[in-house]
């Protein structure tokens, strides 16, 4: 039986890296295309704050190829769905028919994503679902994954988490509060290695900067560490 043509939503962090491992494997799945959401006004990936120089680089050390969806400073609920639902109907008219996350646990998440994608005849598929997150984050450091903190909620981490690379010393020190794959929210990273990569991603450690945010009165504040690309590191020198 032919493999189903499959498409993986990327955030660029370590879940898409762990669970697009699983995919690579899979009898069933075949991914032929990856998708990001990019925040056009400041042209870095929407969340996790990476600028889109470091994900370009990312995409060719896994040399898939990369469908990216432009997105205003502030989107809509209205807006995005509508640039995904675009961009989902135009995978889906290339044959694509499964669409792959990176989730662990949130439900209401996934149901979220399945309820978006029915309509457009995509099935929904989650490689590493329910899998325990200490396991898996374990796993991801032992199979030889590498990825550094590049965004955490200000909240439940202090600044001097950003910039660090997940290791056993990064989850010995992570408060036990936090999940210690972050599926709650508290972190994000950059994935830069990986057993499926041609080659490391290069970067430097740039600024670590506090941003907030009041979305209808509900307040919130996040650390993001911006990494620089080699490229622009010797531009500079």
């Amino acid at each position: 039986m032919p493999r189903k043509k499959t498409y993986f939503n990327w955030s660029s962090g370590k879940d898409s890296a762990r669970a697009l491992y699983e995919l690579l494997k899979s009898d069933e799945h075949r991914v032929e295309r990856l998708l990001t959401t990019v925040n056009a006004a400041y042209d870095r990936v929407s969340m996790h704050g990476l600028r889109r120089a470091l994900l370009e680089e990312q995409i060719k050390a896994i040399g898939i190829p990369n469908l990216v969806v432009e997105l205003p400073e502030k989107p809509t609920n209205a807006l995005y769905e509508s640039a995904m639902r675009q961009a989902v109907e135009s995978l889906r008219r290339e044959g694509f028919e499964c669409a792959a996350f990176g989730d662990i646990f949130l439900e209401d998440l996934r149901q979220y994503r399945e309820r978006q994608l029915e309509p457009l005849g995509m099935r929904a598929i989650f490689p590493i679902w329910k899998r325990d997150s200490k396991t898996l984050i374990e796993e991801f450091i032992d199979l030889g994954f590498k990825a550094v903190v590049i965004c955490a909620n200000a909240d439940l981490l202090e600044r001097e988490f950003l910039g660090r690379e997940i290791d056993k010393n990064f989850l010995n020190d992570l408060p036990k509060n936090i999940d210690p794959c972050g599926e709650n929210g508290e972190f994000h990273t950059f994935c830069f290695d990986a057993p499926y990569f041609k080659f490391a991603v290069e970067f430097s450690i740039g600024e670590v900067v506090l941003r907030e945010y009041d979305c209808d009165g509900d307040k919130s504040r996040f650390w993001f560490c911006d990494l620089i690309p080699k490229s622009d590191e010797q531009g500079q020198t």
